[in-house]
């Protein structure tokens, strides 16, 4: 599943791919594959995205269940 808000959420700090990915020590290949669902990324990595974003993990990274929605 594609994560728009976490696209979303860089494209509001006006941030490349590539600058994110600097500022969490990852390959801007890496930030394509977060984005676009091709790649699951460790807690770990999820925080620092987050540290770096101002946003929370809920609000990056949780699914909705389809019965929530």
């Amino acid at each position: 599943m594609k994560n728009l808000r976490l696209k979303a959420a860089r494209a509001a700090l006006d941030m490349s791919q590539q600058q994110l990915a600097e500022a969490v020590g990852v390959s801007r290949q890496t930030m394509n594959a977060i984005e676009k669902g091709d790649y699951n990324p460790t807690i770990k990595l999820c925080r620092k995205i987050c540290r770096v974003l101002g946003k929370s993990l809920d609000e990056l990274f949780w699914e909705e269940d389809e019965a929530d929605e």
